[in-house]
């Protein structure tokens, strides 16, 4: 009996090869590609949520597409093989992603973008990451809030060889 189990298994196993879908069983579906995300001005986005709830979140490329031109050559990624946290064109405006929505900011300095009382300060930090990206820090200042936010992360632009 032990040795017909054995001669048994490789059949059974060999079934395993015949799922002709792509996720893990015969009912799986294919995910739909995800929508953009909302645009929304900094007050309309913020309205309504306490500042201490709200972090930056990583965009999606249906969010990055959705941005278009206004997406800049430039990121800001938490880590070398991230999303972005923040699309940008230096000098010219950026987008950041807060509350599920893309608020797309005026520049207000060589690094700092601003709208509504949401301020994005940009600063170069010394140093690089394994892949070769560039350390950056990104301050998010909140409307009302009493701290403001910070982030290490890594700077991709088109022009360093990024994006």
């Amino acid at each position: 009996m032990r040795y017909a189990a054995i001669f048994l298994l490789p059949l059974a196993l060999a079934a395993c090869n015949e799922n002709t879908s792509p996720g893990a069983d015969r009912e799986a579906q294919v995910a739909a590609a995800p929508a953009p995300s909302e645009r929304a001005s900094a007050a309309e986005a913020l309205d309504g949520i306490a500042t201490e709830a709200i972090s930056v979140e990583t965009m999606t490329d249906a969010d990055i597409a959705a941005l278009g031109e206004a997406a800049g050559d430039c990121r800001i990624v938490l880590t070398e093989v991230a999303f972005p946290s923040l699309a940008y064109e230096p000098g010219e405006r950026a987008t950041i992603k807060l509350n599920g929505r893309l608020i797309t900011m005026p520049a207000t300095g060589p690094r700092a973008y601003s709208e509504g009382g949401l301020e994005v300060l940009l600063r170069p930090v010394e140093g690089e990451g394994d892949a070769g990206l560039p350390l950056e820090e990104m301050i998010v200042i909140l409307p009302g809030a009493e701290d403001e936010l910070g982030y290490r992360g890594y700077r991709q632009c088109l022009a360093e060889g990024g994006v």
